[in-house]
């Protein structure tokens, strides 16, 4: 299992219809999707019109695509409250720059315009080795493979500080965090400070615990799926 057989399974057996996803890149996950709502942010697409015709002949749906070419943070600021004025997000995809602060940004503005059955999937949560968890610098500096940033800390941050979600990661796929409004099965209670100096020996120590981390049949336990 992989995000896109995640993604795929609650768009089919839950009925979800509305997408958003952050850090689409070559559109990877975001054309496999099929939604006649289907909203892209990305600063930089690495893909041409040629693509998106190919992926529209492949998956008729890609033709109601919306494409927003900026951050995501310019994204929430001009145009979230536009887009989302009648269709509010039920399944969200984020998986932007892969460092603390940006991504904890990405869930709480996507937190704003989720629906109530709404889900959110987050990618690279569960980094295997500290050569994955680096910074975006050291990374493009010195770094090879994957790249998964120090995402985990969001996860932290989320069963910390928030009440109102339920929050776990699937053990699959670089860490598949999930998100959504039901009350949390259980807490961590770091406080940002705590969260911002914990390193990644720290985390490897306690993984399962802070990520609350669940095998893949889990997820179909958890969403009742068939």
């Amino acid at each position: 299992m992989n995000r896109i057989t995640v993604i795929n399974a609650l768009m089919k057996q839950r009925r979800l219809k509305n997408y958003l996803e952050i850090g689409v890149f070559n559109g990877h996950v975001f054309f496999r999707v099929k939604s006649k709502f289907k909203i892209a942010v990305d600063p930089e697409f690495a893909f041409d019109g040629m693509r998106k015709l190919v992926k529209t002949v492949i998956n008729p749906y890609n033709l109601f695509n919306k494409y927003y070419q900026k951050t995501s943070d310019e994204f929430f600021a001009n145009d979230a409250q536009n887009v989302f004025a009648e269709k509010k997000i039920q399944l969200a995809f984020i998986d932007g720059m892969h460092e603390y602060s940006f991504a904890l940004r990405d869930v709480e503005n996507t937190l704003r315009y989720l629906a109530d059955n709404g889900v959110i999937v987050m990618h690279d949560c569960n980094p295997a080795k500290r050569e994955n968890a680096i910074s975006f610098k050291e990374w493009k500096t010195n770094g090879s493979g994957d790249w998964n940033g120090d995402v985990w800390k969001t996860i932290l941050n989320l069963r910390s500080m928030r009440d109102d979600i339920n929050v776990f990661v699937l053990d699959n796929d670089f860490g598949l965090g999930i998100i959504t409004k039901r009350k949390p099965e259980n807490r961590l209670s770091f406080s940002e400070k705590e969260i911002d100096a914990f390193t990644f020996e720290d985390f490897d120590i306690h993984r399962k615990e802070w990520l609350n981390l669940k095998p893949v049949e889990y997820f179909y336990e958890y969403f009742k799926l068939m």
